[in-house]
């Protein structure tokens, strides 16, 4: 299914496909129609239930916060949030700061930013009690620091409700890998996340929790999946987030929020205890990633997971310990770059940002090269798209057909439950996968062949208005390129929307001049003052060396910034 088509449909179709059976059949009417009011009073059961369980963890958070600060006169949160991790962590190791009042600190953070970004499922009350033992973790890397998690990573006693009803009253039996290593390494899980219904979709809004709102603009989205860790660390609510990654949900609301996240390869982390809508897809393969303030954040983060305690408790994990050489080496870098990936003509700021990058790589001493991605058309809609949706979408949609849609969703939930849409036969399956491992290697080919160490590109941005990530799912093609390539890719933020940025809106034609791209303008426009970023890929298995250069660009553009000041 074209660009054309599948955007024709996204936009132009009002059907409800959801299957329903006529009331008047067999004489069944009245039967029918009962059995539906009572299937809907259990849906609003469920769904007034999980806002009373996120409500009730508010309170008791605001309560717990309160108590503290009678019993501390002198504390004072703001001193604590506005540190950065590595000064953070010092403070916890060297004693100056003792990992309640940071806990605290946070929680009092969190729960202002939420109040404005809604931006939360559920405050984690148990990080209150994991404050007793949190001595014995001493040791480690993150040692008393507070981190928000995705509503899917599973936390014991918690529901990993992804956003989707049928989801709900499911609470996890135990904590996910990720959860687990974490507190080994002294963390906190302290807050659980908002994400978009089904999480197959770059905005913030679900009928439970609703939607999240951007902490740079309230009337522009966070970007998703990972929207509310995007709002809640953009917001100063969190220091340091774990996301999920499938298309760029990680890093587009990295990008649309004005933070760094990275996306690593997949297995490189574990994905044990991660909630899906569409488990058992292998054509595009999900990571789990960190989102942060900065580069030393997210890769402090992949230090602390990549260690004995998740080798052991994921075996299917490669047993590749943090490669601290690689990302501390200062070695110039002869870089691949492009600004136009063939398929989506960025905005005029993202293209901007791009060119802008590359100069200041060019000054400080590293090689530059032209890099064309290969045959994106055929890799994004033959490969990416009819991978993800080789089912039909079914497993998808049957996540979604019980309860309503959100309207973050608009336009994208009639394409999915559209009879006929992109089913495979195993035959075709098993062709689609060779086709994609013969893409996998024509592009590592090319990417030999200019003998490059990493690539800067753009990624999806400025932040959107509301209601056009349902209606643009083709622009994600410089984002969902990397995951079914499978290669690292991470975000740093690098500039601001400028007037004349945005006065060049005015003049953007895109790739295609169709009705897409004028979406696009309508999608991206009134983005004065929101950040922009830029991305920065690797190959497979360099993670570090993908890291490397995110924190070469952010240290570039500091240096930048601060230049331009004096």
């Amino acid at each position: 299914m074209g660009r054309f088509h599948l955007q024709q449909l996204t936009v132009d179709m009002n059907i409800n496909w959801t299957p329903v059976i006529a009331a008047t059949v067999c004489g069944t009417g009245a039967l029918y129609l009962f059995s539906k009011w009572r299937n809907n009073q259990k849906i609003q059961k469920k769904i007034l239930n999980a806002r009373k369980r996120r409500d009730n963890s508010l309170q008791q958070a605001e309560l717990a916060v309160q108590q503290f600060k009678i019993q501390n006169p002198d504390f004072k949160s703001s001193s604590i949030v506005s540190l950065s991790l590595p000064e953070l962590t010092g403070k916890l190791k060297d004693g100056s700061l003792q990992p309640d009042a940071v806990l605290y600190a946070f929680m009092e953070k969190a729960l202002e930013v939420n109040k404005t970004l809604n931006c939360s499922t559920e405050i984690i009350m148990e990080s209150v009690a994991q404050l007793k033992d949190i001595s014995t973790q001493k040791k480690g890397l993150l040692y008393g620091v507070p981190i928000s998690i995705k509503d899917n990573v599973a936390y014991e006693s918690h529901d990993t409700s992804c956003g989707v009803v049928s989801k709900l009253d499911q609470p996890a039996l135990m904590d996910s890998v990720m959860v687990t290593v974490l507190k080994k390494q002294g963390a906190i899980p302290f807050i659980r996340t908002n994400i978009p219904q089904g999480l197959l979709n770059y905005d913030c809004g679900n009928p439970i929790f609703g939607q999240t709102l951007n902490p740079y603009n309230l009337q522009k989205t966070p970007g998703g999946s990972s929207g509310g860790e995007g709002a809640l660390i953009g917001g100063g609510g969190s220091i340091l987030g774990i996301g999920t990654d499938i298309g760029g949900s990680v890093r587009i609301p990295a990008s649309f929020c004005g933070i760094c996240a990275f996306k690593p390869t997949s297995k490189r982390l574990s994905l044990q205890g991660i909630s899906s809508c569409v488990r058992g897809q292998k054509s595009v393969l999900s990571s789990a990633g960190p989102l942060g303030r900065d580069v030393e954040s997210v890769a402090l983060c992949m230090q602390a997971l990549l260690c004995q305690d998740m080798f052991s408790l994921d075996p299917t994990v490669p047993p590749i310990p943090f490669n601290q050489e690689v990302y501390e080496s200062s070695e110039p870098l002869r870089i691949g770059y492009y600004e136009n990936d063939g398929y989506l003509q960025s905005s005029p700021s993202m293209a901007r940002a791009v060119r802008e990058t590359k100069d200041l790589l060019e000054k400080a001493g590293h090689t530059l090269v032209p890099f064309q991605p290969l045959q994106l058309y055929h890799s994004f809609h033959e490969l990416a798209i009819k991978g993800i949706y080789s089912d039909g979408g079914r497993t998808l949609f049957c996540h979604l057909k019980e309860g309503p849609i959100d309207p973050c969703l608009c336009g994208q939930d009639t394409v999915i439950g559209t009879p006929g849409f992109i089913k495979k036969s195993v035959e075709e399956l098993w062709r689609l996968h060779e086709n994609i491992e013969l893409y996998i290697q024509e592009v590592i080919a090319e990417w030999r062949r200019l003998n490059v160490d990493v690539l800067l590109c753009p990624i999806l941005g400025p932040a959107y208005n509301f209601r056009y990530c349902g209606k643009l799912g083709s622009v994600l093609s410089n984002t969902g390129l990397y995951n079914l390539l499978n290669f690292p890719a991470g975000v740093v933020p690098v500039s601001t929307v400028t007037e004349e940025d945005e006065a060049q809106l005015s003049h953007y034609k895109g790739v295609h001049g169709d009705v897409w791209d004028k979406l696009f303008v309508k999608a991206v426009k009134g983005g004065v003052g929101l950040p922009v970023a830029v991305q920065c890929v690797s190959l497979p298995w360099q993670d570090e060396m993908c890291l490397r250069f995110m924190r070469e660009v952010e240290q570039l553009t500091a240096k930048n910034k601060l230049a331009r000041k004096h």
